[in-house]
């Protein structure tokens, strides 16, 4: 049943009848988002388990038969050739984080709502970036066919029950990473990311420091992480330092980075205001890796956030 965790609707009680008695109009408005959220899920869960096995005009087809379509079919024509409940999973997810989105504004000034709410929009976004970098892992040549065919059969279990073994594994690594940043934003400066990852490092467990130490060497994760800690693209990263050095500047803050670039720059900004933007972020520097892998141009091909997934499904 695609349907809110009991902690989530205790959540949403209680902001109601907090808007209820503040702002009638606002709890209107949240009901109602809510009851065609649940409508959706129930409609969602209407659909077969895509673990079920059917005959169609005579082809069998079962969770194997699907595992196999995964793995052989490109990113961009996988769309039409999955069942319909894993797209309408994941638009069940996009409203969810919507409706979130929706109480987060309503009570943003109320810390012991927009707290919890928060965690709830992270975890949805960190469950869709896993799923995006699960999905682009079984187009790496740099994996075997058996961990393609597990990871494949992660993401069906992901799909079908909200969980799977791996990502409940490495979404608290996620999480605590963006927590990590979100608590150390970039202090720009000399453009040499030390203090940046100083902090964060201090912040995650031993697994990230392995991670670091086994990937010194590799300029394309050091560019990744780059982008990542200071929220800015290789490119314009490599054009602020180039004038750094040019000018003899010594130092510079992030709204000085406009007049350096001559343009805003080319990622969103993440802000406390809106969760959402993290994905965007992530977005954003997915899309520019994977320009950067079709024209074979320098600079990072994986964001950080997928290169430190596949480190860790490599250790296991």
């Amino acid at each position: 049943m695609v349907a809110l965790k009991e902690t989530e609707e205790l959540l949403v009680r209680e902001i109601d009848a907090y808007l209820a008695s503040q702002f009638p109009e606002d709890a209107a408005l949240v009901r109602q988002r809510f009851v065609c959220l649940r409508a959706l899920g129930e409609a969602v869960s209407s659909f077969p388990s895509v673990r079920d096995a059917h005959t169609l005009r005579g082809v069998f087809r079962d969770e194997e038969k699907l595992i196999e379509a995964l793995c052989d079919f490109m990113p961009s024509a996988r769309l039409l050739h999955i069942p319909t409940k894993i797209v309408a999973t994941r638009s069940y997810l996009i409203a969810k984080a919507h409706a979130f989105s929706l109480l987060s504004i309503l009570v943003q000034d109320t810390d012991r709502f927009y707290t919890p709410i928060r965690s709830i929009i992270f975890s949805i976004i960190c469950t869709i970036m896993t799923e995006e970098v699960y999905l682009s892992f079984l187009s790496d040549p740099g994996f075997s066919g058996d961990i393609k065919f597990r990871l494949a059969d992660d993401l069906i279990s992901l799909w079908d029950s909200g969980t799977d073994p791996r990502s409940v594994q490495h979404l608290p690594a996620l999480e605590a990473l963006w927590a990590a940043r979100d608590a150390a934003p970039p202090s720009f400066g000399t453009m040499d990311g030390a203090s940046e990852l100083i902090r964060i490092s201090l912040e995650l467990e031993k697994d990230w420091r392995d991670f670091l130490v086994s990937h010194t060497d590799n300029d394309e994760t050091r560019w990744a992480l780059e982008e990542f800690l200071f929220g800015l693209s290789y490119e314009e990263i490599t054009e602020v330092r180039s004038r750094l050095r040019r000018f003899g500047v010594s130092a510079i803050n992030y709204d000085e980075i406009p007049t350096f670039l001559g343009s805003k720059p080319a990622y969103t900004e993440v802000t406390n205001a809106d969760p959402r933007a993290i994905y965007d972020f992530y977005v954003d520097r997915r899309d520019a890796a994977a320009f950067r892998k079709r024209i074979s141009a320098p600079g990072p091909k994986r964001t950080l956030e997928e290169t430190y997934l596949r480190y860790r499904i490599a250790m296991e």
